[in-house]
């Protein structure tokens, strides 16, 4: 019993040593707009804490997936978690299914937000990526892709030339990026409906991709030495032209972070020294200048503004937040060695060591 009390004690001092940083470091959010604390979750407890009012009254019925730390799972808008469970192994965590699976898997089994096992896929070749509510392997060798139905039949598998290096999909359709600097546009039998080499680059390779909800526009970071930011919007039937290019210095020698947000108004990407940020009605980019590696970026945006989470080191943290098109208006550093950063529209979720923080953002 004491045991239990004293576990008890440190839950709670780890929720409040966790508010302590963001909110005695943070910078005002400008006048227009409130980031308001809503509830506060352990990873080691089933009862979320309520710091705020705006949690109370009927909520959508939604959840967040999270990863931190060691464990994963998925948790609602009121704090209270669907699932929530130690990490064993190779984990692909997607909107609404999940997978974890050894090195090299016998069978994956696909499970849903509750854990509940929707697809056990035996000798599966290769590993599970979860995309769009879509269920595709990627081939042991990474050149190969297949989608699966939630019958276990492969509807289709595409073979590449190279191994892919990035993926994304929405709208029915699949976004590959590859090792030898090709970009390909699959339809949702299958069929390669586009292939590009931006080149450019001293080594043409492909480090991140992002395919908008609509399908229309894409977003790449390729090469390297230079590096390059390339958005493309298509035109006709499955045709895709660059409307924007931009060199990013010599660049990074690994994946990037980069993702259409705000409905799609915007793409951010990860380049040297902080961010940019496209906005795709305008057709006009900028750069946010931002200490240490970015660990974590906005999927949603709206409101005017976006976040990110950068690590300065292997224990200190900052949560940004930038008003658009580019004003750095939050900086709360706070000390973890692993953090976590969701949104849904205007609600807000963090977390570092073994808690999950939510807030509200919004306009006065």
């Amino acid at each position: 019993m004491a045991k239990k009390r004293i576990k008890k004690t440190w839950i709670f001092a780890a929720f409040f040593v966790f508010v302590l940083y963001f909110f005695a470091a943070a910078r005002p959010v400008p006048r227009e707009a409130v980031l308001a604390p809503l509830w506060l979750s352990s990873l080691e407890s089933d009862s979320p804490v309520i710091i705020g009012t705006a949690a109370a009254g009927v909520e959508p019925n939604w959840a967040i997936p999270f990863t931190l730390g060691n464990r994963f799972g998925y948790i609602d808008s009121q704090g209270r978690f669907l699932l929530n469970r130690e990490r064993t192994g190779e984990i692909y965590l997607g909107e609404n299914l999940w997978a974890e699976h050894e090195a090299m898997p016998a069978n994956i089994e696909i499970r849903n937000n509750y854990g509940e096992v929707v697809l056990n896929i035996q000798n599966p070749g290769g590993y599970p990526i979860l995309l769009d509510n879509r269920i595709f392997i990627l081939g042991s060798e990474q050149n190969a892709l297949s989608e699966i139905d939630l019958n276990g039949n492969t509807l289709w598998t595409f073979e590449f030339a190279a191994p892919l290096t990035s993926i994304d999909a929405a709208a029915g359709l699949v976004l590959t990026g590859s090792i030898d600097g090709v970009i390909e546009v699959l339809d949702n039998t299958g069929r390669r409906i586009f292939m590009f080499e931006p080149g450019g680059s001293r080594y043409a390779v492909i480090l991140g991709v992002a395919i908008s909800r609509d399908g229309s526009r894409l977003g790449v970071v390729s090469g390297i030495d230079n590096q390059r930011f390339l958005k493309l919007e298509r035109f006709g039937a499955g045709e895709y032209m660059v409307v924007h290019h931009e060199f990013l210095g010599t660049g990074f020698r690994r994946p990037v972070h980069i993702s259409f947000f705000d409905q799609d108004r915007w793409v951010a990407f990860e380049r040297e020294g902080g961010i940019g940020l496209y906005e795709t009605g305008s057709r006009q980019g900028t750069s946010v200048a931002l200490d240490g590696r970015i660990i974590a970026i906005d999927q949603s945006g709206g409101q005017g503004f976006f976040f990110a989470i950068t690590s300065l080191s292997e224990t200190r943290k900052e949560l940004i937040g930038i008003q658009l098109p580019g004003t750095v208006a939050i900086r709360a550093p706070f000390e973890s060695t692993n953090a976590f950063l969701g949104r849904n529209g205007s609600r807000l979720f963090a977390g570092g060591g073994s808690t999950l923080i939510s807030f509200e953002l919004k306009k006065h």
